[in-house]
């Protein structure tokens, strides 16, 4: 039997880099020739402008494109640094503001208590600044820093705004508290200051948080009481010095035992907001403290 051969297969390896050889080579001799004989390439440069042309537009439309991009995507890096750096300087004027508003509640404060100690001239009198209170929005009773140390003892008046505060009902050596005239557990013997009518200013602290006034008992059925009169503490208080401005009578009316008539009385203080008091270093002479 004859044995068949086995044809052997040839294999055939191409390199790309001979390709590419290649294409500059012949490129780099169209351009040469297409230079030296202008005229029998005229037609060459048609076909090849018009091969290549396209190209051109749509790689020109394409980087186009890619710059756009490459362009707006500065910019939004750029807004977003400018967004920060407007945040940042809007948040360094936020804390500006707060600290001059802060400052200038101070300084109103501090001018206020000038006033009155102008006011009360002849009280001694000693600053402090409220370091705890039994509540954040009513000071009916709170700490001060200054003390027993500081000449502070109980039974002492204690004035802010326009006028009478409370008094010191405890002290320690460098602290004591206040109650002031709006607590439950407070009653100030006031008079008038038209008339030297008397009367008794009760705290209520549901109603100062309610209405913003306290009450006003044990007018006499003769007094002459008015709306908007001046209520000061009386001659007769043994707790509390005399002619120091209460509030502001309103609404007086004849109780239901038709034999006094009682009112309310906005404060001379704003019990919402205080910071700094002065409190009188001179005790009433008759003073007992309950």
């Amino acid at each position: 039997m004859k044995r068949r051969r086995r044809r052997k297969r040839i294999e055939f390896e191409f390199n790309p880099k001979y390709l590419w050889i290649f294409c500059i080579v012949f490129c780099a001799a169209l351009m040469f020739l297409s230079y030296r004989f202008p005229e029998r390439f005229s037609g060459v440069k048609t076909v090849v402008g018009n091969v290549i042309t396209p190209m051109q537009r749509g790689i020109n439309s394409v980087g186009r494109g890619i710059s756009n991009r490459l362009q707006a995507f500065q910019s939004v890096k750029k807004l977003q640094a400018e967004n920060e750096a407007l945040r940042l300087e809007n948040d360094g004027l936020k804390v500006k503001n707060q600290q001059l508003t802060q400052e200038k509640r101070e300084l109103d404060g501090l001018r206020q208590l000038y006033e009155l100690d102008a006011k009360y001239i002849d009280y001694e009198k000693v600053a402090a600044r409220i370091i705890a209170s039994d509540t954040n929005n009513w000071f009916y009773s709170f700490i001060v820093d200054k003390g027993t140390q500081d000449g502070i003892a109980v039974g002492m008046n204690v004035l802010a705004g326009s006028g009478l505060v409370g008094i010191i009902s405890e002290a320690g050596d460098n602290w004591a508290r206040v109650r002031s005239i709006i607590d439950d557990n407070s009653n100030v013997s006031g008079m008038s200051m038209d008339t030297q009518d008397t009367c008794i200013v009760s705290g209520d602290l549901k109603l100062m948080k309610e209405q913003g006034v306290i009450r006003v008992e044990m007018i006499s059925m003769d007094a002459a009481f008015r709306d908007d009169v001046e209520v000061v503490t009386s001659h007769i208080s043994d707790k509390y010095l005399q002619g120091i401005l209460i509030g502001y009578i309103r609404d007086i009316e004849v109780d239901f035992s038709n034999m006094t008539k009682t009112a309310y009385l906005i404060p001379a203080v704003d019990f919402e907001h205080l910071d700094e008091v002065l409190i009188v270093t001179e005790l009433k002479d008759a003073y007992d403290f309950d």
